[in-house]
């Protein structure tokens, strides 16, 4: 099952990592519009925005599948040295209850050391938690990056509707300042320009407009991409991709999918502490056993 599993995520991120391939951007618009059975006039219909919203779900990221925050604080507590620094605290604690019951004048120095070592364990398992949680929230940065509205052309007439309610077919208007709702082939601009810096890292802003000027998709003018921001201009487009299925989409799968591993020196120090887990584990039993007899 576990291989499975691995070979479904390995396939999953290979298909994330194939370049994008579509020729919504090189077909005529004609075609463009008999594809997604829309009028550029008065837009989709009711019917048909709900029809498309129930085959191709909300225009959102879905997020990756999360551990929760108390397991991911268990791991942390009772993960790797702090178990074995655990364990002394309790065989500190055995020892001053066996020493008590013989002797109840006897010094608390296992106790106090027993205590030292769980409050040493659980302020560390807190803060490694909290620099845990502060790393891994990779999905909330994309979060912030989805528009929250669009102005699109429905039934003949312009509404404003909340972007992920919006689906491949509909025809949008974006002016400067607005962020693209969803992947578009741009129909009409007007030194239109948008700032592709988060999603290709170019400082300047890209004009876009109407005409086909390259195969690749990242590359021709006529597209316009989900969540960059239309810096400048006004344009007119159509829907082509939506959620998980846009640009921007498949990089947050690629991000949350993606495994870091261990490097190098965390493996060796995985091996150091294991050793000298052991080590420790076997004295303290030992050294237990010769003090009860």
């Amino acid at each position: 099952m576990g291989k499975n599993t691995k070979s479904s995520n390995a396939n999953d991120v290979d298909n994330l990592k194939q370049e994008l391939e579509t020729d919504d951007h090189i077909i005529p618009i004609a075609d463009l519009y008999r594809r997604y059975n829309v009028n550029p006039e008065t837009g989709l219909t009711s019917q048909q925005v709900k029809a498309n919203l129930e085959r191709d779900g909300l225009n959102c990221l879905t997020p990756p599948k999360t551990t929760p925050e108390w397991i991911k604080f268990l791991k942390q507590l009772f993960g790797g040295f702090s178990l074995l620094l655990l364990s002394g605290a309790i065989l500190c604690f055995i020892a001053y209850a066996i020493e008590y019951s013989k002797d109840p004048e006897v010094l608390g120095d296992n106790l106090y050391l027993g205590i030292v070592l769980a409050t040493v364990v659980i302020l560390t398992a807190c803060f490694s938690y909290y620099q845990e949680s502060k790393s891994s929230r990779i999905m909330e940065s994309f979060k912030k990056l989805v528009p929250q509205t669009a102005l699109v052309i429905r039934d003949g007439q312009k509404q404003t509707v909340k972007a992920e309610e919006v689906c491949r077919g509909d025809i949008v208007e974006v002016k400067f300042g607005d962020r693209i709702p969803a992947d578009i082939r741009i129909i009409e601009a007007r030194q239109f320009k948008v700032d592709n810096s988060s999603l290709t890292g170019e400082s300047e802003p890209q004009s876009r407009g109407p005409e086909f000027t390259n195969e690749n998709p990242l590359e021709t003018k006529n597209l316009a991409f989900f969540s960059t921001n239309a810096v400048e201009g006004t344009a007119k487009g159509i829907i082509i991709s939506i959620g998980d299925n846009t640009v921007m989409g498949r990089i947050a799968g690629l991000a949350s999918g993606l495994s870091s591993g261990q490097t190098p020196i965390a493996k060796e120090l995985e091996h150091f502490i294991h050793i000298i887990t052991g080590v420790a584990v076997f004295l303290g039993v030992s050294f237990f056993i010769i003090a009860l007899t």
